[in-house]
């Protein structure tokens, strides 16, 4: 369900913000972070989050970090950190020299949960985590004291260097925060700050055997670097008490604030890390660039532009509850922004040869064509036209319905940038009956550009030289899942969620040679099918292979 949006400048977190700031200020410039675990690829929804920081950071000539939360040595890689700061600079939200690492402030979080413990904070806990979860009460009834809350101070702290030395194996004790478990709020029965993972960290080696909680780590990393305002997804509200009675507890002055905004979900893709990472694992996708994924690397691949995802997420505007927003306005934004920036070229998906009889064996004519209709300035290139040609095999019809203006059998098309051409005779393949080639005529006075007045035609068909058309693979791509809003599906029964149709290869695509040095960061029109890129990791020298970013149809004007 959507909600209302509104500009980012003008949105109900800015104006908190801002109303907040008036009546009770920072002794410091703003900053905002963006902390992704490097256990995966940033994704869609990502951009928003990003974007709504880095852009609250620079409404008031602030910064903006990026900071890992890399406090789980189990899932954690370096892959992931290097991708993400990738991405993170291709969107534009470069944090220049504000990169950090959860795992740099081992030392700082260890001594808060010593200082937890030496106030009567915190304790160590031997519950198992099933114990816990059965003491930690339901809804609507109570949880119930561990058993070790009450252990002195000094057996707390004594424990936990030992658990810092390695001597517990994995599971056998917690730090747990001491706070009431009878809160109404479950974040706050007494929840667990520290656990025990022996298990080698991507930065810090074997330094560690144990290892901070999300909830506990955050706003102390959050103090450290003098963050003013912790913008955090919808779904981490109720988590607020908990991060404001840690840097409470601490003593923190001036402490960071943490505020929410609504979690982006998309139509028909699925945002959820774990899901992607199913998917990946399983071999459902190729990997996590597939340019059937909402991740950015999948989008990168695609051939999707950083302004267009910038105008998307601009778009959005501020949503306060988690929302599902139609996917057709990303399309939208792609099309907005390569409308007036490409070349159009064309390319015959589905060749059908056809040849001009009464035009010269050996000629071949060079014809200029505009690059963009939309977009004089993009100027004009050079095609070359000769007896032989291919169409697209749908442009052509038999026996034509009502309302079709393309070829038949004795009518005329303009093809485009050229001549008119009138069908004589269909070449059929005598054991199966279909059409194997066309023979038609030209007409030399109807040369496009020459100010022809005679008759008219209602149909203009896109067509490339066979003498000099270049064969390429092209990739056409259809929602990856079937159902239009998965976001709360935990089925994981990826089997029947997959569009078997996702994805189509076609080979030996004609393309007229204008785009023989064509590189991943062009973008090109192939008319009437759609905007493409070169896909970086099929091309190779010999052969080039497409993408197709987006088809020309956009469905989101019409809606």
């Amino acid at each position: 369900m959507s909600t209302e949006k509104e500009p980012l400048t003008e949105h109900f977190l800015a104006r908190l913000i801002h109303e907040e700031l008036e009546h009770s200020p920072f002794d410091r410039g703003m900053r905002t972070r963006f902390p992704p675990e490097p256990n995966g690829y940033l994704h869609i929804g990502s951009a928003y989050a990003i974007h709504t920081s880095y852009t609250i950071a620079h409404m008031h000539e602030g910064a903006f970090h990026l900071r890992f939360d890399d406090t789980n040595p189990l899932k954690e890689d370096l892959e992931y950190v290097n991708a993400i700061i990738a991405d993170i600079k291709w969107l534009g939200y470069d944090p220049g020299e504000h990169i950090y690492y959860g795992s740099d402030y081992s030392e700082t979080i260890y001594s808060a949960a010593v200082t937890l413990i030496k106030r009567g904070k915190a304790y160590v806990c031997d519950l198992t985590a099933e114990e816990m979860t059965a003491y930690r009460g339901t809804l609507t009834e109570p949880g119930r004291n561990s058993p070790y809350r009450d252990r002195s101070i000094a057996d707390n702290l004594d424990l936990l260097a030992r658990m810092r030395s390695g001597e517990f194996p994995n599971g056998a004790k917690t730090v747990r925060a001491r706070i009431d478990m009878r809160s109404p709020n479950m974040n706050l029965r007494d929840p667990v700050l520290y656990r025990i993972i022996h298990a080698e960290h991507y930065r810090t080696g074997n330094d560690w055997c144990i290892y901070p909680m999300y909830d506990f780590a955050h706003p102390i990393q959050d103090a450290v670097e003098g963050i003013t305002y912790s913008l955090c997804s919808v779904e981490f509200k109720d988590h607020r008490p908990l991060y404001e009675w840690v840097l409470n507890e601490l003593g923190i002055e001036s402490p960071p604030r943490q505020r929410e905004f609504g979690r982006l979900n998309l139509t028909g893709v699925v945002t959820s890390k774990r899901f992607l990472r199913t998917l990946v694992r399983d071999g459902h996708v190729d990997g996590w660039d597939d340019p059937r994924l909402p991740t950015l690397q999948g989008l990168r691949r695609r051939g999707f532009t950083p302004s267009s995802i910038r105008s998307f997420v601009e778009a959005i505007g501020g949503i306060r509850t988690e929302s599902t927003v139609d996917i057709s306005l990303l399309d939208h934004s792609l099309r907005q922004d390569l409308k007036e920036a490409t070349v159009s070229v064309m390319a015959v998906l589905r060749p059908l040869k056809v040849v001009i009889t009464n035009y010269p064996e050996d000629k071949t004519e060079m014809l200029s064509i505009e690059n963009n209709s939309d977009n004089k300035a993009l100027g004009a290139r050079d095609v070359p036209w000769s007896r032989t040609i291919y169409i697209e095999r749908d442009d052509f019809m038999e026996h034509p319905v009502a309302g079709f203006h393309r070829l038949v059998p004795g009518g005329e098309v303009r093809l485009k940038g050229a001549y008119f051409i009138r069908c004589e005779d269909v070449i059929k393949d005598p054991n199966t009956g279909e059409v194997r080639e066309l023979h038609c005529t030209y007409d030399p006075l109807t040369k496009s550009g020459t100010g022809f007045t005679g008759r008219k035609v209602k149909g203009t068909i896109h067509w490339v030289s066979a003498d000099h058309a270049l064969k390429a693979d092209v990739r056409l791509f259809e929602k990856l899942l079937l159902e239009q809003d998965i976001s709360k599906d935990e089925s994981g029964d990826w089997a029947s969620l997959i569009n078997p149709d996702s994805k189509a290869v076609l080979h030996d695509v004609l393309i007229e040679p204008s785009v023989a040095d064509a590189r991943p960061e062009d973008k090109l029109q192939f008319m009437r099918h759609g905007y493409f890129n070169v896909d970086p990791k099929l091309t190779t020298g010999e052969r080039l292979t497409f993408n197709r970013i987006v088809p020309l149809k956009d469905s989101w004007n019409r809606k």
